[in-house]
């Protein structure tokens, strides 16, 4: 494959890429892209970690990048989750979450097999020169900076914390140099990591990032998309100016659980949050379900979206774009629960892989473990 089809695979359907003459200059001088994407163990995954991450992850697959999942279990304990519990978080991590994300990648038709998994646990034990990163990062941030980038944890800057919070983002950073990762992937709510990685990458002592010619580099931060919950805003309608804050504080959240659909819910819990759903009619600005069509079922060109409905209401259709299927619905022509209905359906086939995943008796018993530990938790 040449540079440029490996580009366009890298950075499409992506939000930003920091920095594109970066990443290309690393394709067209044949340096071997090694990628990671790191992930708290809080829970049942959604389809903003199972579709969304792990369809960039195929498209990484697919232009030769060696990609790996970090199984986070230091940060998750970090950041309270799971009842801060480290032996239940480890466990949830290898099992369920592993699991869990092996059946996604199925789901947008990846290679599961080919995909390596490292838990913080075991990069971290024994490994001096991971936490003397640690510290080189920090040497090379100020306290302030840290303060702000709390937002990565899912708190809000300014909050009160307690101080093994603010470990969490040099850790997060340090991460990436111990791995020797050039190619750094998260949603935009990860961005301010990202950005201190590339500002001290050529200040480090300890583990610098390398290219072929042992020059000090910075890794390249690919920030896929945040799909947005289902739920209604607290506030609506809102104005433009409104808008783009509105969508930050709106992404699929699993502290919500109708606000999501989960990898593993069944046809009819799938078809019941969607029926519930916050879609609009002929609102194209800020609408979920929209939102859901054009980032996971029309992310490759080749995908069609049957819609099926009464012939007094215009008959059955079928979409080959969303540009198509954005324009009917803001003219009226599509009508909300007709979309409902379809995306649900696809939703359904789509997911098929993941659920047929859980069935196998020792990975479903993963399932049940984790489900009851969330009910206690």
């Amino acid at each position: 494959m040449d540079v440029n089809k490996r580009l366009e695979l890298i950075k499409r359907n992506t939000e930003e890429v920091i920095t594109e003459e970066d990443l290309k200059t690393m394709l067209e001088n044949g340096e071997k892209l090694k990628h990671y994407i790191g992930f708290e163990i809080s829970g049942k995954i959604h389809l903003g970690t199972g579709l969304m991450c792990m369809s960039k992850v195929k498209d990484f697959m697919d232009a030769g990048v060696d990609c790996s999942i970090f199984l986070a279990d230091w940060h998750t304990w970090i950041n309270d989750k799971l009842g801060g519990d480290r032996e239940i978080i480890k466990k949830v991590a290898v099992g369920y979450f592993k699991e869990g994300l092996k059946a996604s990648l199925k789901c947008v038709g990846g290679n599961p097999d080919k995909l390596k998994f490292v838990l913080g646990s075991d990069l971290y034990h024994n490994n001096d020169d991971y936490w003397a990163n640690v510290v080189d990062v920090s040497k090379n941030t100020s306290l302030g900076r840290m303060q702000r980038s709390i937002t990565i944890l899912g708190r809000s800057e300014g909050e009160s914390v307690d101080f093994a919070k603010l470990l969490y983002p040099p850790m997060q950073v340090a991460d990436i140099f111990i791995q020797g990762i050039n190619l750094v992937h998260s949603g935009l709510d990860q961005r301010k990591a990202q950005v201190i990685a590339r500002e001290v990458a050529t200040k480090l002592k300890i583990s610098p990032l390398l290219n072929k010619k042992k020059e000090k580099i910075k890794p390249i931060a690919v920030h896929h998309h945040l799909i947005l919950g289902l739920h209604k805003p607290n506030v609506w309608p809102v104005s433009k100016e409104s808008m783009r804050e509105l969508w930050s504080t709106m992404k699929m959240s699993k502290s919500i659980p109708d606000s999501a659909v989960f990898i593993t819910d069944e046809p009819d819990e799938i078809r019941r949050k969607m029926n519930k759903s916050f879609c609009p009619e002929k609102e194209i600005g800020f609408n979920p379900v929209l939102d859901w069509t054009k980032s996971l079922i029309f992310r490759e060109k080749k995908e069609k979206l049957e819609v099926k409905r009464d012939k007094k209401f215009g008959g059955n259709v079928t979409y080959s774009s969303y540009d198509n299927l954005e324009k009917d619905f803001e003219k009226g022509k599509l009508h909300p629960m007709d979309l409902k209905n379809a995306v649900s359906e696809k939703l359904i086939k789509m997911l098929e892989p993941a659920r047929k995943h859980f069935e196998q008796p020792k990975i479903k018993k993963m399932k049940e473990e984790m489900e009851k530990l969330l009910i206690t938790r």
